[in-house]
C-alpha cells in the first residue's frame, strides 16, 4: 500500500466516524461494535455519544443503482422495487411463502437485474426473472403471475404452462 492510499484510508476512516447523535445532535459520536448483517450486504454499527453518552445503531450500506426499466410502449421508468414486492404478493396471495423467502427472492432479482450491468433492461426480461423466481417459491403463483403478465385468453394456454411445468418436474 502506498503512503497516497494509506494517507487516503486513514481520512476515509475519520470521515466514515463522524454521525451526529440523534439525541442531542452533537458531532462527537464513538463506534463501539460493529457487524455484518444481511448477508454481508450491510454494516451494523453500534455507536455512544460523547456529549451525552446515549448510544444508537446505525446501518450502512452500498447504494447500488438499479437500471431503468423500458416498457414494450417504448416507455422509460426507474426500477420500482414497491411494484415488484405487490405484483409477487399478488400472485402469492393466500399461498404458504414466507415474507422472508419473498424478501430473498426479491434480493435476487435484483442482484440478478444488476449483474448485467446495463443501464436500462426490457420490462420482459423483468417479468421473466420475476416468473421463474415465482416458479421456484409456488408453482400456484407463477401460474397465477403468468396468466396476468402474459395475458392468457382461454383455459387451454392456462394447461399449456401447466402441462411445461409437469414435464420439467423431476420424476419421483
Amino acid at each position: 500500500m502506498s503512503a497516497f492510499s494509506g494517507v487516503w484510508l486513514s481520512q476515509l476512516a475519520a470521515v466514515s466516524l463522524v454521525m451526529y447523535c440523534p439525541f442531542c445532535n452533537a458531532v462527537d459520536t464513538k463506534v463501539i461494535d460493529s457487524r455484518l448483517v444481511a448477508e454481508g450486504n450491510q454494516v451494523r454499527r453500534r455507536r455512544e455519544c460523547i456529549t451525552c453518552a446515549e448510544r444508537f445503531t446505525t446501518f450502512e450500506s452500498a447504494e447500488l443503482v438499479m437500471p431503468r426499466v423500458m416498457k414494450q410502449n417504448g416507455e422509460r421508468e426507474p426500477f420500482n422495487e414497491d411494484k415488484l414486492r405487490a405484483g409477487m404478493l399478488k400472485a402469492l396471495e393466500k399461498r404458504p411463502v414466507s415474507l422472508e423467502q419473498v424478501d430473498e427472492a426479491i434480493s435476487r432479482i435484483n442482484h440478478a437485474l444488476r449483474a448485467l450491468g446495463e443501464r436500462e433492461v426490457s420490462s420482459k426480461l423483468v417479468g421473466e426473472t420475476v416468473m421463474q423466481e415465482l416458479r421456484r417459491l409456488d408453482e400456484v403463483a407463477y401460474v397465477r403471475f403468468a396468466s396476468v403478465y402474459r395475458s392468457f385468453k382461454d383455459l387451454n394456454e392456462f394447461r399449456e404452462v401447466i402441462d411445461s411445468m409437469a414435464q420439467d418436474a423431476p420424476g419421483p
